[in-house]
């Protein structure tokens, strides 16, 4: 299916979203900070989707300089943020496009759905319908 890039530096929730996404088909690569998502990204690895936590190592945007980078780096890349914070319209001003935001606590099936509908989104196909009712969390 598709290759995505979660950057999480809390290690339960990365672990459980690295294996819920990976039980999705998908292939999961995953960094726990600024460094390690850079030099993900700076390889020559496919990467479909770009998922990161806004908060890193304590740094409230530390994910917005992630993602500004990686646009530099990979243009083509969608964006699954998330934060048990919460946003302002500020911070989402300054997220890289196409982007979904996931605010935490998300379900398993919000985290599967958010990432097809941004594959989706990048690879449109006739007659394309959200799967259910709700749609997805918050889109730009």
């Amino acid at each position: 299916m598709a290759t995505v890039l979660m950057v999480e530096d809390e290690e339960p929730i990365r672990v459980l979203a690295e294996s819920v996404l990976q039980e999705a088909g998908h292939k999961v690569i995953a960094a726990t900070g600024i460094e390690g998502a850079k030099a993900l990204l700076d390889t020559d690895q496919q990467i479909d989707v770009l998922f990161l936590d806004l908060n890193l190592g304590g740094d409230p945007e530390a994910g917005l300089m992630v993602a500004q980078q990686a646009q530099a780096m990979r243009p083509k890349l969608s964006y699954l943020y998330t934060t048990g914070a919460g946003i302002n319209e500020g911070m989402k001003a300054m997220f890289v496009e196409p982007f979904l935001f996931l605010p935490k606590p998300y379900t398993l099936e919000q985290l599967n759905q958010s990432v097809e509908f941004l594959l989706l989104s990048a690879n449109p196909r006739p007659r394309l319908k959200f799967p259910d009712s709700a749609g997805p969390p918050q889109s730009n």
